[in-house]
C-alpha cells in the first residue's frame, strides 16, 4: 500500500508538459512511453478501469517512475525510440535491427568494383540498400555485371602500379567480362561512364542507361557494325526485361514510401514499398510482437522511422493506411489517400500485409493441427489402439467421499478439451463411500444414455484409478454389451501407472511422453471439474442447513430465500421491510433475531 501511495505522489508531481516516462520494477526498466501531457498520460494507467490484462499486469509491476521533459512531441518520439532500442523493455514492442541485411558496395577505388556485403564500413565507398530480398539483390548484381565489364579483382590499380606492369589480365578478360584496366587496356573515362550509369540503376532510374545503349546501338548500326549493334540491343532488352519485372505504378509517382499495417491480438504485420520513378524498387514485410495490445498507429509510427533509417530513404512523401502521430521528419508529408494512383499504390501495400497476416495465421493453425495429430498418433502407438483417439472421455470420483457424493467426466476432442461435452454426476445408487461401485454407476449411466440417443462413442475411455476402478469400468461396458468396442485404461495416482484390462502389470510409458501428459492433463481436468461441483453442492447444503436450523423457519422458506439471494451474506444485508416483503412479518422477525444473536459476542 505504501508503494502505491508513493507512486500516486510521484504522479501528482508530474508536469503538464510533453516528455518521456519510464516505468521500473525491482530489476530495471519495464516500459518506456511518450506523452504530450506527462501527468495525464501516466495517471491514466492508474485510473482507467478498462485496461486489458497485459496492461493490468504492467501496472501491478510498476515500483518507480522516472520522466524526462522535452520541447515537443517530435522530440519525445525520438527519445522514446532511442530508449526502447537501448533498454529493450519487456512491455514495449521491440524494433528490428537491420544490420544483417545485405548491401551492394560501389567501392571508391580508381576502377570501382560492385560487391555484395553485410558490413558497412565508412570510407569504403557508396552503399546501396539494404536489400530485403537477397535473391532480388543477386539478380540486380548479375544484370549489372552482364551489362558492364566491371573488374572483380582486388588489385590496387594506381597509375604507378599499372604503368610498372605489376599485373596481368586474368580469365575474366579472356571471357569478355572485363576490359583489362590492370594492363591499361580500359581507359578510366569510359569506365567512369559505366559507373555513372550503374549509380543510376542502383538508384532505381533506368532512363540514362537505356538512353546510352539505345544511342550506341543506333551508332553501330549506322556504321554497319551490325554484330556490335546486336550486342547493344541485347543489353537494352535486358534493361527492359528487368524494368518489366518491377511493378510499374505510374511514371509521375517518384520517390514515395508506402507503409501499411494489419494486426491481430498478438502480432502486427507491416509492409513497406519504396517507389522510385514510377516503379517499386523495394518491398519488405515484417511482423512485430505486441506487448500491451498497442493500437496500430503506435506500432506503425516507430516502425516507419526504423525502416526508413534501415533502407536509407530520403523520400519526402509517405503514404499510410492509418493516421500516425506527427513524426520528427521535417519537410516530409504523410497522407492516407482515398482516391487516384496513390490510393491504388496504398491498396497494393495493404493487399501484401493482409496476405502476410493470413499466411501467418494459417501457418499457426496448421501448426496446431499438426501438433494435435502428432499427439493422437503417439497415443495410438503407445496405448496400442486400433484407431486414432480423436474422442476421449475421462471419469473421476475418487475424492468425493462422504456427504454429497458426485463424480465428473471430461471430454477431449482432437487432444483438446471440449467443455461443452463435460458432465457432472450425482451418485444415486451407491450408499457410503465406495469408489468402485460409483465408477460402475457413472460409466453405465454415461454410455447407456449415449446408446439410447444413438450418439457416437469415444475411441478411448480413461478412469482415474488403478486396477479396481478399471475393473468396474470394464464390468459396466460388458453389462451394456459394448465391451470390446471401446478401449479403456486406468491411471493410478501414486506412480502415474497406466493399467489395461486383463493385464496385472502396468503398461510402461515414458514419463516424458506426450501420451502420458495428455492422460495426466485429462485426469487433472476431471478432478478440477469434479471438485468445483462438489464444493458448490457442499456450500449450498451448508447454507440451507444454516437457515433450516433457525427455529420457526422451514425448508421451503430457506429454499425460497437462497434461490433468490444465493448466499446467507446477502440475506443478512436485507432490511426488515425487504425480508417482510419476501417471507412475511413473523418469519422476518424470527430471522432478524437469529442474525442478531449470531452477531452478539459471548
Amino acid at each position: 500500500m505504501a508503494a502505491k501511495e508513493h507512486l500516486q505522489e510521484q504522479i501528482r508531481q508530474l508536469p503538464h508538459r510533453p516528455g518521456v516516462y519510464k516505468y521500473f520494477d525491482d530489476e530495471g526498466i519495464i516500459y518506456v512511453g511518450k506523452a504530450i501531457d506527462l501527468r495525464k498520460r501516466v495517471s491514466s494507467y492508474f485510473t482507467k478501469q478498462d485496461h486489458n490484462k497485459k496492461t493490468q499486469q504492467l501496472v501491478k509491476n510498476i515500483k518507480r517512475i522516472e520522466f524526462t521533459i522535452v520541447d515537443s512531441e517530435s522530440d519525445a518520439f525520438l527519445l522514446e525510440n532511442n530508449l526502447i532500442k537501448q533498454h529493450q523493455p519487456k512491455y514495449n514492442i521491440l524494433l528490428k535491427d537491420g544490420k544483417t541485411y545485405p548491401y551492394l558496395l560501389l567501392t571508391n577505388e580508381r576502377f570501382p568494383r560492385l560487391i555484395p556485403t553485410r558490413n558497412k564500413r565508412p570510407g569504403d565507398g557508396r552503399y546501396y540498400g539494404p536489400y530485403a530480398n537477397l535473391t532480388a539483390m543477386n539478380v540486380l548484381l548479375e544484370m549489372i555485371r552482364m551489362l558492364y565489364p566491371l573488374r572483380t579483382c582486388t588489385y590496387n590499380l594506381s597509375p604507378e602500379n599499372v604503368a610498372a606492369g605489376k599485373f596481368k589480365v586474368c580469365l575474366e578478360y579472356h571471357l569478355g567480362n572485363c576490359k583489362g584496366p590492370c594492363e591499361a587496356k580500359e581507359d578510366e573515362e569510359t569506365y567512369q561512364q559505366y559507373i555513372h550509369q550503374i549509380r543510376q540503376i542502383l538508384n532505381g532510374d533506368l532512363r540514362l542507361p537505356k538512353q546510352y545503349f539505345r544511342e550506341k546501338m543506333t551508332q553501330a548500326a549506322q556504321e554497319m557494325q551490325y554484330e556490335q549493334a546486336h550486342q547493344f540491343k541485347l543489353k537494352l532488352d535486358r534493361l527492359d526485361d528487368f524494368q518489366a519485372k518491377s511493378t510499374i505504378v505510374n511514371a509521375s509517382l517518384s520517390n514515395i514510401d508506402v507503409f501499411s499495417i494489419a494486426s491481430n491480438e498478438k502480432l502486427a504485420f507491416i509492409n513497406y514499398l519504396k517507389v522510385m520513378n514510377g516503379s517499386i524498387i523495394l518491398t519488405q514485410s515484417v511482423e512485430v510482437q505486441k506487448k500491451l495490445d498497442e493500437p496500430d498507429d503506435e506500432i506503425l509510427a516507430p516502425m516507419i522511422m526504423q525502416m526508413r533509417e534501415e533502407f536509407e530513404s530520403q523520400s519526402k512523401e509517405i503514404l499510410t493506411n492509418v493516421p500516425v502521430p506527427d513524426l520528427p521528419l521535417p519537410g516530409v508529408a504523410i497522407a492516407q489517400p482515398q482516391i487516384g494512383d496513390k490510393r491504388k499504390l496504398l491498396e497494393l501495400s495493404i493487399k501484401n500485409v493482409l496476405y502476410l497476416r493470413k499466411e501467418k495465421e494459417s501457418m499457426t493453425d496448421r501448426s496446431k493441427d499438426l501438433n494435435e495429430v502428432r499427439i493422437m498418433e503417439t497415443a495410438k502407438k503407445d496405448l496400442r489402439l486400433k484407431e486414432l483417439p480423436k474422442h476421449i472421455e475421462c471419469f473421476d470420483n475418487s475424492n468425493f467421499q462422504g456427504d454429497n457424493p458426485v463424480a465428473a467426466m471430461v471430454c477431449f476432442r482432437n487432444a483438446k478439451p471440449s467443455k461443452k461435452d463435460y458432465r457432472h454426476f450425482h451418485i444415486k445408487t451407491v450408499v457410503g463411500p465406495n469408489d468402485f461401485d460409483s465408477m460402475y454407476e457413472i460409466v453405465t449411466r454415461r454410455y447407456r444414455r449415449l446408446l439410447d440417443e444413438g450418439a457416437s462413442l469415444p475411441q478411448l475411455i480413461v478412469v482415474d484409478g488403478g486396477k479396481g476402478q478399471l475393473g468396474m469400468g470394464v464390468k459396466a461396458l460388458k453389462d451394456l454389451g459394448i465391451w470390446g468396442q471401446i478401449p479403456i485404461i486406468g491411471i493410478a495416482k501414486r506412480l502415474e501407472e497406466i493399467y489395461v484390462p486383463n493385464d496385472p502389470l502396468p503398461l510402461y510409458i515414458d514419463k516424458k511422453s506426450e501420451t502420458l501428459r495428455l492422460i495426466q492433463r485429462m485426469r487433472d481436468e476431471a478432478h478440477r471439474f469434479g471438485i468445483t461441483f462438489h464444493r458448490s453442492r457442499r456450500d449450498a447444503a451448508t447454507l440451507k442447513t444454516e437457515l433450516t436450523d433457525v427455529k420457526g423457519l422451514g425448508p421451503i422458506t430457506a429454499d425460497k430465500l437462497l434461490t433468490k439471494y444465493k448466499s446467507v451474506k446477502k440475506i443478512k444485508e436485507l432490511s426488515e421491510a425487504d425480508l417482510t416483503a419476501e417471507i412475511g412479518k413473523a418469519k422476518a422477525r424470527v430471522l432478524l433475531d437469529y442474525f442478531s444473536q449470531e452477531a452478539t459476542p459471548e
